[in-house]
């Protein structure tokens, strides 16, 4: 369902079943899978590729290229920028053309989250099933399962696939609460333990 109010360009691709409210706007050759929401007033700029069981809430802003995996959660008003040294115009004062910056895209991997008015800056990485906290300006890469938050973002723990804070067990054993999935940690990197 696209609302009439949407304004979707018709070489964008929307999935089945995804669902897009009034005033979202989705740009040429962006791509959305299935089974997704896209809400009131969500800009998805050209060519963005969004997959499938995504929630894109109201008034979020996805620049292009970004790259948005499975699963992911956009909060309201999140904002995952594209420019890296951003200027309305040229040295010369002459007003800049599509040709006269350097995009930078987000990659954002299966399960994440980032939270309400988040600010995820160019080229940054979010690991599968990542959790950004609300308000948090994300100005480094995040590991799978990472959570961060502040101004600016910092690790401050990891999240397991329910997005609850993991919990750490006797022998340095991290436990998801929701799932009951086990971890160890090597370095920055979460590794599962098989049952």
């Amino acid at each position: 369902m696209i609302a009439e109010t949407a304004d979707v360009d018709p070489l964008a691709e929307i999935g089945e079943n995804t669902r897009v409210w009034h005033l979202a706007q989705i740009r040429e050759n962006a791509s959305i899978g299935s089974a997704c929401i896209v809400g009131r007033g969500a800009y998805i700029d050209h060519g963005v590729q969004i997959g499938d069981n995504c929630k894109i809430q109201n008034a979020a802003l996805i620049y292009a290229p970004a790259v948005i995996g499975k699963g992911v959660f956009v909060g309201p008003a999140a904002i995952l920028t594209n420019d890296v040294h951003p200027r309305a115009v040229n040295p010369d004062g002459s007003l800049k053309a599509a040709d006269d910056w350097e995009q930078r895209g987000i990659t954002v991997g299966d399960g994440a989250s980032i939270g309400a008015g988040a600010i995820i800056l160019p080229g940054i990485e979010i690991g599968a099933w990542a959790l950004v906290a609300a308000g948090a300006i994300v100005t480094s890469s995040i590991p799978a399962h990472g959570l961060v938050s502040g101004i600016p973002a910092r690790l401050i723990g990891r999240v397991g696939r329910g997005g609850q804070r993991l919990k750490e067990e006797a022998g340095g054993m991290l436990v998801d609460p929701t799932t009951g999935d086990r971890y160890t940690l090597s370095g920055d990197e979460l590794q599962p333990i098989q049952p």
